[in-house]
């Protein structure tokens, strides 16, 4: 699957910009160098995982389903599991007075960070369910919502921060994370159908 720009942008803007961090007399002491070999590793990883990832969607019960990628998982559980690591040594090492309290500080906001990363792409990606078949494209959150549009009310298929978004005149729209095995997939699909759904044609037989 071809990477989108920000997948490539991102990674190396947080890189560069960390490098350049190790330079000002305020983070000079902050383990700078590190912390961007880590995203390099990340990185690399990314870039590993996603050249796995499927193109087609898995059949179930006559349903077309989406299922979460090597890539979610990596990043869901492994931001996770850095964050456990950082507030532990918060913890552990945080009242000895070797250690500057600006590195303590800066510790504790990245495992925040990776914290709320890990469950906002749990939330976003590996506990939502997404299906389709002839008739329609149904989402369930990790809430437990159900989203429901019928192919003939597609009328826009946009990439956004948050993945892909299938939008329809009235009746709501569902996002899914471009990261999922058979996403492309769904949005070629969905793309055809919203085009079709554009012609005057179609919208007669649409409503038959």
């Amino acid at each position: 699957m071809p990477l989108r720009w920000q997948e490539v942008a991102v990674p190396l803007s947080i890189i560069i910009s960390l490098l350049i961090l190790k330079y000002v007399p305020l983070t000079a002491d902050l383990p700078l160098s590190r912390a961007a070999g880590v995203v390099a590793f990340g990185y690399a990883a990314f870039l590993a995982l996603r050249l796995l990832q499927s193109e087609e969607a898995l059949l179930v019960d006559g349903w077309s389903e989406l299922r979460p990628s090597l890539v979610e998982y990596f990043a869901c559980y492994g931001a996770a599991a850095l964050a456990v690591v950082l507030m532990s040594a918060v913890i552990v090492i945080g009242s000895s007075k070797h250690i500057p309290a600006t590195q303590m500080v800066a510790t504790f906001l990245a495992s925040l960070l990776l914290g709320a990363g890990a469950l906002g792409i749990g939330l976003g990606g590996l506990f939502t369910r997404v299906r389709w078949n002839n008739k329609c494209i149904e989402h369930r959150s990790a809430l437990g919502r159900v989203t429901s549009i019928v192919w003939s009310d597609v009328r826009a298929v946009r990439p956004n921060w948050r993945g892909i978004t299938i939008a329809t005149q009235s009746a709501g729209t569902i996002t899914f994370s471009q990261f999922h095995a058979g996403a492309a997939q769904l949005a070629t699909h969905a793309s055809n159908r919203a085009r079709r759904n554009a012609e005057p044609a179609s919208k007669a037989f649409a409503t038959l």
